[in-house]
Parts: structure tokens; C-alpha cells; sequence
């Protein structure tokens, strides 16, 4: 049988994020056919990513950030078989959309991971595991990040990126994640693929989830999907589990099945403990 080609689909308006990206997946697309096309005008992803899914040619289609290294170089072989069994894969989402937002299932609902370069430690890469129900893909997923999103060609045209509702640059990846759920496609995150998100968006502008920008994509969202009865946003610190590394050679050998099950095993036992002292602080608080 013959390799699967490959498109890898990214927007980007900084020529040297889209060079240093396009030689990550030259390099780990290595020895399969692929193509990479650069969309550089786009006023939205997910217009941004309807021009290159018109423009590719691949089996497999990339959705791809302009600030995401992966550093695995068996990637073109897992994610062709994988893409024998699967419609959708991403790196790291939530098994349940309980609101707009990958991340706001919380525990036991994340899975993967995803290492970023650390803002507060220079020279520190922050690698954090939300957890896993299965590896080296865990199924069943709802939302996923847009940092990177795999699709058949077929399934991405079918499901589409809604660019007229999400025209910015918020959401369109949970829309276009939940819309291939509901459609019966089979979605899954992959945990044992080990790569870096150098983007520092989610250490300085943590605010913008609650600004009126953001909130706009959110209530089209929920205007979008009025049956999926979306509860109202709490905010929590995300659980799961943290380790800071100083080199990509040994987060990649700290990538790995043992790593992820031991971190899904603390987080489930740091859960368990807090929802134990919250119970406890609860019944104290009862009068006698």
C-alpha cells in the first residue's frame, strides 16, 4: 500500500515562524509525498484554512499553527496508520463540551498534553499533562486545541470551517472539532507524540477569555449549538500534571507512556483529595 500524502495547511503573517515550521514538517514528513501551503492573507483561520483545504491535494490534511515544533520523527508513520482508523486527531482536548472552551471540562475530561516554552523561566519549557484514557490515542474526544488539528481530506470537507460565524481568530477549533463529533466522525488526541507550542499566549493574555472580544465568539457559539445546553463558565485552575524541562532531548524521553499514566494517576488522587476536604468543609459548616 502507498504512503498517504500529506498538506499541511498553516496561516501565518511572520515569514520566519512560517520557514522555521515548514522546516519542522519537511523534516519529519521526510521520505512520504507532502505539500505545505502557506496562507499569508487570511482575515480569520478559518478562512485561512478553507483556502488551503480548496488549494491541497493530500489524503491527510494539517491544520497547523505557525509557532508548532514537533520533534518526533516517527510522526509521518503514526499519524498515516492512524488516519486509517481515525477522521480527526488533535494533541491535546476534552472529552465533554460543558462550554466554549477545550479547557473548561476540567478533570477527568482533558487529555494529551502540550509543552510550551515557559515565559516566567527563560531557557525553561513547561510541559504539562492534563491526562489520558488511553494510549497512545485516547478516544472519544468533543473539543480540541487548534494548535494542530489532522483530518482525511474528505472528513475536513465535509465538516468545514464556519468562517462566516467565527470570522476572528477565536473558537473556530472547537467549532470545527464539535461539529465533526456530532457528525459521527471519530475524533481522538494523540499522547505519545512529543512536540512544542512556542507560543506565550496563554501565559499573557489570560485575560482575553473573559474580554468582549472573546465573549462575542462565545455566545455565537452557544447561539450555534442551543441543544449541546452549555452550563456557565467557572473559572478553575487547570489540573494535571506539571514538570519543567530544560531541553527538547529530555522532554522527549519524559514523553512517554510511563510519564502520562503516573501523571493521570497523581491528578485523579489530587482530585479525589479535593473534592474530599471540600466535602469535609461542607459537612462542618452544617448547623448541629
Amino acid at each position: 500500500m502507498s504512503a498517504p500524502r500529506f498538506s499541511v495547511v498553516m496561516c501565518s503573517i511572520a515569514p520566519w515562524k512560517f520557514a522555521q515550521a515548514s522546516a519542522c514538517y519537511a523534516r519529519i514528513l521526510a521520505g512520504v509525498p507532502f505539500e505545505i501551503i502557506g496562507i499569508h492573507n487570511a482575515l480569520s483561520l478559518a478562512e485561512g484554512y478553507n483556502q488551503g483545504l480548496c488549494q491541497c491535494r493530500g489524503d491527510i490534511v494539517i491544520f497547523s499553527h505557525d509557532d508548532v515544533l514537533f520533534l518526533d520523527h516517527a510522526f509521518a508513520r503514526k499519524i498515516g496508520e492512524r488516519m486509517q482508523g481515525w477522521d480527526v486527531l488533535g494533541f491535546v482536548g476534552s472529552s465533554r463540551a460543558v462550554y466554549p472552551m477545550w479547557f473548561a471540562a476540567n478533570w477527568p475530561h482533558l487529555h494529551g498534553a502540550v509543552c510550551h516554552w515557559s515565559r516566567l523561566q527563560p531557557g525553561a519549557l513547561s510541559f504539562m499533562i492534563y491526562g489520558m484514557n488511553g494510549w497512545p490515542v485516547t478516544s472519544d474526544i468533543r473539543l480540541l486545541d487548534g494548535l494542530c488539528m489532522i483530518a482525511r481530506r474528505d472528513v475536513a470537507a465535509a465538516v468545514g470551517f464556519d468562517s462566516d460565524t467565527f470570522d476572528s481568530w477565536h473558537l473556530y477549533d472547537c467549532d470545527f472539532s464539535l461539529a465533526a463529533s456530532r457528525a459521527g466522525y471519530r475524533i481522538g488526541v494523540c499522547c505519545d507524540i512529543p512536540y512544542i507550542h512556542a507560543s506565550a499566549s496563554v501565559q499573557t493574555t489570560g485575560s482575553v477569555y473573559g474580554s468582549n472580544a472573546y465573549m462575542k465568539y462565545v455566545d455565537r457559539f452557544i447561539a450555534k449549538y442551543p441543544e449541546e445546553k452549555f452550563s456557565e463558565y467557572r473559572a478553575e485552575p487547570l489540573q494535571g500534571a506539571c514538570f519543567v524541562v530544560y531541553d527538547h532531548h529530555t522532554l522527549a524521553r519524559l514523553w512517554n507512556e510511563t510519564t502520562f499514566r503516573r501523571a493521570t494517576l497523581a491528578t485523579a488522587r489530587r482530585d479525589a483529595g479535593e473534592r474530599a476536604a471540600r466535602n469535609s468543609a461542607a459537612f462542618a459548616a452544617e448547623p448541629s
